[in-house]
């Protein structure tokens, strides 16, 4: 794969983004990508899974999202360099390490507009044949039909041209976008509260105890974290690290970004939870058994099934509507970010360096290639929403969990270097934001886990032929194995095994002693990692070639 060849179209430059995205810009990113088609399904699947409960779900999640996105806010402005999640490990333990963390981000990254059409075309069923109803390990999922593919080819092909034009045209696009997504949202919570509270047509407050607060007690209060839907519908706050090399004022608009987006979301989250709650009529969630079984006319749409019912069409219109608008809007921002971590793994030396050119427009338009076109490629083993949402939270919360220890290392090995925005307590907050990664991991459940640390090992086989296949080519750096494998590989072994051996379905015996086994693992990998570090010089040198090329960009 080569750079593109006519050079008045497409005249590429090495490693070159444009600072175009302001504060807002930056927060609408994060705040858009955080609401995609996760709000258009997670509260009735988290209703599902905890009942009334889920409402603390949301909670917990955004708590968790927090801890986690803290430690970044840190990061991003001490460099705010695009593609960020997979760059800053390789500051402080080389290429094996950021390797293993980049290839689950990049899987993750790529399938998540593939999930966002997924979640557009399952909504517009009710107008055309784009899913059918199918039943998978015995769950009733929708899946796409040969029209919904050549739909979704289609979608992801205007994402594509969309970012190819530049990062302006991107932010200007998906500030529109988010306006609409706001508005929406916030119309539901306050249409169906409302309705609840002031006619018959929905529910009442006794749903919250008629078929018991916590169906699925304390363990489905949290496993709806990992599966529902929910911790997925948060992870959108990572855009204010992975667009940073592109934003101007970085040390401001990051933190703003990051821990702006998870504040705002989870307050609405966890009204929205409230009003799906009272908005399921009596009748229905009588007739269905209660929460476990919940079902009704066209629940492949929940929130617009429910406005149909209550007889408000006018919303349901909306609804419909803005289920083609979330996801796109999402899917466009993540397309952008697919392209920043391949462009993030190729500066790390890790992939082709093609993939690290940009385009005249100053995107790397070889990322966006190969990302709309393994994109594609996921939709068929995954064709449906449901079966997405569990893997991509998994894999996305893993890669997650190397910030906070990238902070812990980085606070030891350069800690004069100025920091525009200190996480306080030392320790104690990374820790708690490496706990609660491993936790969600952990939630998610062995049948999902299996495939992600499948993932992980097809990546290292990838990683193995790239380094055999171009053990001549000046690109390649050093693999650092010993810095990155002797904690990296421990860690996923020790995930892998607590996922198999006490999955919250086949082994809830276990569930309680979770949270104590994964304290030991949280502090045992942290304070491994820190000491595995490479040497300051190494660190030092690592850090000179990031400033490098902040100083490079336009």
């Amino acid at each position: 794969m080569g750079a593109p060849t006519t050079e008045k179209k497409t005249r590429t430059t090495s490693g070159k983004l444009r600072r175009e995205v302001g504060p807002i810009g930056l927060l609408f990113a994060a705040i858009g990508s955080i609401f995609g088609s996760g709000w258009l399904f997670g509260a009735f699947n988290a209703s599902v899974i905890a009942g009334p409960s889920a409402v603390f779900s949301w909670l917990i999640a955004g708590g968790m999202i927090l801890l986690i996105a803290l430690t970044y806010a840190e990061l991003g402005p001490m460099f705010p360099i695009s593609g960020g999640v997979v760059r800053y490990p390789h500051l402080v333990w080389g290429s094996f390490a950021s390797f293993s963390v980049g290839f689950v981000t990049w899987v993750s990254t790529i399938a998540v507009p593939a999930i966002e059409v997924e979640g557009a075309l399952t909504y517009a069923s009710k107008f055309a044949a784009f899913t059918t109803a199918s039943t998978v390990n015995g769950n009733i999922v929708h899946v796409l039909t040969p029209l919904g593919y050549g739909c979704a080819v289609i979608l992801l092909a205007v994402f594509l041209a969309i970012n190819a034009f530049g990062v302006r045209l991107f932010a200007q696009v998906n500030n529109a976008l988010v306006w609409w997504k706001l508005v929406v949202i916030l119309l539901v919570i306050v249409v169906f509260i409302f309705t609840a509270l002031s006619t018959t047509t929905m529910g009442t407050p006794a749903n919250f105890t008629s078929h018991g607060f916590a169906p699925g007690g304390m363990p489905g209060i949290f496993v709806a974290i990992s599966t529902a839907g929910i911790t997925f519908s948060f992870l959108g706050f990572r855009q204010g690290i992975e667009l940073a090399g592109e934003t101007k004022n970085p040390s401001r608009n990051i933190p703003l970004a990051v821990i702006g987006s998870i504040l705002i979301t989870s307050v609405i989250y966890a009204l929205l939870q409230l009003a799906f709650t009272l908005g399921v009529p009596g009748s229905v969630l009588a007739k269905s058994g209660g929460w476990a079984r919940l079902a009704f006319a066209n629940d492949f749409g929940p929130l617009a099934a429910i406005s149909t019912l209550a007889g408000l069409t006018w919303l349901a219109v909306i609804l419909y509507a803005d289920a083609i608008i979330s996801p796109a809007d999402t899917g466009l921002v993540y397309t952008a970010v697919a392209a920043r971590v391949s462009y993030a793994l190729a500066r790390n030396k890790d992939a082709p360096a093609a993939l690290a050119r940009t385009s005249r427009f100053g995107v790397p338009l070889w990322g966006l290639i190969v990302s709309f076109v393994v994109g594609l490629v996921i939709l068929l083993p995954f064709p449906s929403w449901q079966q997405l949402v569990g893997f991509i939270t998994s894999a996305t919360v893993i890669s997650f969990g190397v910030g906070p220890v990238v902070v812990g290392a980085l606070r030891r090995e350069v800690p004069d270097r100025p920091r525009p925005f200190r996480v306080p307590g030392g320790d104690l907050i990374p820790l708690l934001a490496f706990y609660s990664a491993n936790m969600i991991v952990y939630w998610g459940g062995w049948a999902t886990n299996a495939k992600l640390f499948l993932t992980v090992l097809i990546g290292y086989v990838v990683l193995a032929v790239f380094r055999v296949a171009g053990r001549r080519d000046k690109h390649q750096g050093r693999l650092d194995f010993h810095a990155g494998a002797f904690w990296v590989l421990p860690w996923f072994t020790a995930m892998s095994v607590i996922s198999w051996t006490c999955d919250p379905t086949s082994n809830p015996q276990m569930f309680g002693w979770v949270f104590l086994i994964n304290v030991a693992v949280t502090v045992g990998i942290f304070y491994l990692a820190i000491r595995m570090r490479l040497p300051r010089h190494r660190v030092e040198a690592n850090i000179v070639e990031v400033e490098a090329e902040l100083a490079n960009r336009e």
